[in-house]
């Protein structure tokens, strides 16, 4: 009787060179770096969003701004606000309106969670970035309080000091 032999296990190559690192979830589609200038960042969650084909071809193409977002539950649902996800530039007459309000998808128990810390402490729901997990678009929401002007100035105060503390490290390395 002739031996069987098994083929041999062909894995998937991960890394497609040709693939969009943004759609291949190797950098963000966007990031909202005035967030962390604006609000103190308690908590972060992931939320995936319900987009439209075209939504979605356009935020793999980088079409996205998230600068002035905000998230809000209203009748048990999440929905993200004020994100502008620019038109497809190959789309046709069924493209995406630009501004519209998108619903995210959670469990009902972190929304529940979430709701409660909304009401209870005063804060908001903001939008941190946006990228690709497992070719689904997902979106980081951050648990922010908002920031006073003093806030501000001493957080800038902190960077430019953590700043100069390290280029002084770098100096003294270097030698005279």
């Amino acid at each position: 009787m002739p031996h069987r032999t098994t083929p041999p296990n062909r894995s998937r190559p991960e890394n497609n060179p040709r693939r969009d690192p943004t759609a291949a979830g190797h950098k963000d589609a966007a990031t909202n770096r005035i967030a962390a200038h604006n609000y103190f960042l308690l908590e972060k969650f992931e939320a995936g969003v319900a987009l439209t084909g075209t939504e979605v071809k356009s935020v793999r193409a980088g079409g996205v701004n998230l600068k002035d977002s905000y998230g809000l539950i209203k009748d048990g649902e999440l929905w993200l606000l004020n994100c502008h996800i620019g038109p497809y530039e190959h789309g046709n007459i069924f493209n995406h309106a630009p501004l519209r309000t998108r619903k995210l998808l959670m469990h009902r128990e972190e929304i529940r969670r979430l709701m409660g810390q909304i009401q209870q402490r005063g804060m908001t729901l903001i939008p941190t970035r946006m990228y690709f997990k497992n070719g689904r678009v997902k979106v980081e929401l951050a648990l922010a309080k908002g920031k006073q002007l003093w806030d501000k100035r001493e957080t800038e105060r902190r960077r430019t000091a953590d700043r100069e503390a390290r280029e002084a490290i770098v100096r003294g390395r270097r030698g005279p």
